[in-house]
């Protein structure tokens, strides 16, 4: 079977190494592509992104190639859901191979509004802080120790700034794949903001809920993986079915 590329989106204040130990369970045709943001990881010394057509042109520089030239399909949690939904955006307007599948995870959809947003730029370091940690996903650790919470802290505030960059009332195109959402069945979204996918695709999309908040992804792991090779599995079977049909009708 052909490789199937799995490029993965971290959430806010997460870097590529979030995903480290996915490639132990994924399917031996799935190369996990954990890919790293700048001002984190390897890319410490890089300045942090103005905004998201910044942070989308990055990771499409970054990825651009990979798309042209094989079967590939997007994963994101959270800031990182809607950095694969405006990258499948600018994919499908320049009319480059879409993705066999793209996995939604811990972000209600793209336009719709939940319930009131708490203004995280506005806050304090120390209101800031108490509210991350409330949230979870975080190391305490790097909020005990001043040294890592000087170089944390301007991140996680400018990610959050980020991922509350919503942009309503515009145009989008629907994605011409199938789309999997992923929901902690504790976190705080409305039905609306869950449902509103389906919203956001011209075919198939799943929403499926697991135990757990928002950072599920910590708890559920095996689960997510599962699914995530079951789906990419069918999605390839789908495709060599339509290729073998294609080749049989010229025969």
């Amino acid at each position: 079977m052909d490789k199937v590329k799995l490029f993965c989106f971290p959430y806010a204040g997460g870097s590529a190494a979030v995903f480290n130990k996915w490639h132990r369970q994924l399917l031996p045709f799935v190369e996990l592509v954990p890919v790293e943001l700048a001002g984190r990881g390897k890319r410490m010394q890089e300045p942090l992104y103005r905004s998201v057509d910044e942070m989308v042109d990055d990771v499409y520089r970054i990825i651009k190639d990979d798309v042209r030239k094989g079967h590939y399909a997007l994963y994101g949690h959270s800031m990182g859901s809607m950095i694969a939904f405006e990258l499948a955006q600018r994919i499908v307007h320049d009319n480059l191979p879409v993705p066999l599948h793209i996995f939604f995870s811990g972000r209600g959809a793209p336009g719709v509004k939940g319930k009131p947003e708490k203004n995280y730029a506005l806050m304090t370091d120390d209101e800031f802080r108490a509210e991350v940690m409330q949230l979870g996903g975080t190391p305490r650790e790097f909020f005990e120790y001043p040294e890592l919470l000087e170089i944390f802290l301007p991140l996680l505030k400018n990610d959050f700034r980020l991922a509350d960059e919503e942009r309503y009332n515009r145009e989008t195109k629907p994605l011409p794949c199938d789309i999997s959402v992923f929901l902690g069945k504790d976190d705080e979204l409305t039905p609306e903001q869950c449902d509103g996918w389906k919203k956001h695709n011209h075919t198939l999309c799943s929403v499926v809920y697991f135990e757990g908040g928002h950072f599920f992804i910590h708890d559920d792991t095996d689960q997510i993986l599962d699914c995530i090779n079951n789906v990419i599995q069918r999605a390839c079977a789908r495709r060599e079915d339509r290729q073998n049909a294609g080749l049989a009708s010229f025969s």
